[in-house]
């Protein structure tokens, strides 16, 4: 079914009440395929879970919004499994439902808004760990052909919040199912993070499971991050821009509390809200739109902000850092 003019209000988490000139609902690659021979030049946008968008503007596209479900074994190894996952599934349920079934691998990436199949686009990654880390393969359909393809790791060419999929093939496939390889015994917990450590060492947890960090990680999220569904946001709204080691010690000099995680012999990783917040940003609120109090990474919509109102603050915030820092903070989020 194809709706006209329908409010994305409720398919963004920032709240926006921006429209789409055609809506449809995508449940199966079956029916994807029939509507693209269909209606063969539409220009089209796909919609996950709409956590990581930014709208300043109504979509004068035809919106395709995954739906696809479905949890399944494709296959079982001695050590570990390969499920697949259908792009439309809720990203946080598929980690709850991996631990369930008593798999490793997903426990850093709880509570981490969106879908599935919207997962390797940004290849999403939280306290030490990245989906690249467990995935195999995804199933997708070139939105202007309607032919099935298959994309491997290799393919993927994964970056840091990066992929093919947000560089060469953006906004040219539909990603139908994804592949993950998890643990089924002998996890390899990743705890190096200093929060999720700290916090595990805090409730006596010294030889983790995998469900212990995921509670771990939960209540770490929930104690610096606003609800969507109370408050209107994106969640971190910035990468955290990696800089050249000379220009860090360089930093260093002028902030010796900076922090920095080493990316690579000749590459650190400064994290964007403490850049934010040494730039006088956090908590600060301008109309409808501010920092998070507790995390000035998130910017908020307060109630009935305009997308416009938000990326005028979030290139304020970039323009301030760069005056200070002399460094070039880029959205995670994607702006529309």
């Amino acid at each position: 079914m194809i709706r006209a003019q329908h409010s994305l209000q409720s398919y963004n988490t920032f709240g926006i009440d921006a429209r789409a000139r055609w809506f449809s609902e995508i449940e199966t690659p079956d029916a994807l395929q029939a509507l693209l021979k269909q209606h063969p030049d539409r220009p089209l946008f796909v919609l996950g879970g709409g956590s990581n968008l930014l709208l300043t503007r109504d979509l004068d596209q035809w919106v395709l919004h995954n739906r696809i479900s479905g949890k399944s074994i494709v296959r079982e190894e001695a050590n570990n499994v390969v499920v697949r996952i259908g792009g439309g599934e809720n990203w946080h349920e598929t980690v709850l439902w991996s631990l369930q079934q008593g798999y490793g691998g997903l426990e850093n990436l709880s509570l981490i808004p969106g879908t599935a199949g919207a997962a390797p686009i940004q290849n999403i990654g939280a306290y030490g760990v990245e989906l690249s880390e467990v995935f195999e393969r995804l199933e997708a359909i070139d939105l202007q052909t309607g032919e099935r393809l298959e994309f491997t790791a290799e393919e993927a060419a994964f970056g840091y919040r990066d992929s093919l999929f947000k560089r060469a093939l953006k906004g040219k496939i539909f990603i139908t199912h994804i592949h993950l390889k998890l643990t089924r015994q002998k996890h390899a917990c990743n705890t190096s993070y200093g929060a999720l450590k700290n916090t595990l060492e805090e409730w006596g947890i010294h030889a983790p499971a995998p469900a212990d960090i995921s509670r771990a990680v939960i209540h770490i999220r929930q104690s610096k991050l606003p609800d969507p569904a109370e408050l209107g946001n994106s969640g971190s709204f910035f990468k955290n821009p990696v800089i050249d080691k000379v220009q860090f010690e360089s930093l260093r000099q002028q902030y010796p509390q900076v922090p920095g995680y080493p990316m690579s012999d000749a590459q650190v990783k400064v994290p964007a809200g403490w850049l934010i917040e040494q730039a006088g940003w956090k908590g600060k609120r301008v109309g409808s739109v501010g920092t998070y109090p507790k995390q000035a990474l998130v910017l908020v919509n307060y109630g009935g902000a305009k997308g416009e109102a938000v990326w005028a603050l979030a290139r304020q915030i970039m323009a301030d850092v760069k005056q200070q820092f002399s460094i070039d903070l880029q959205p995670e989020v994607n702006v529309l």
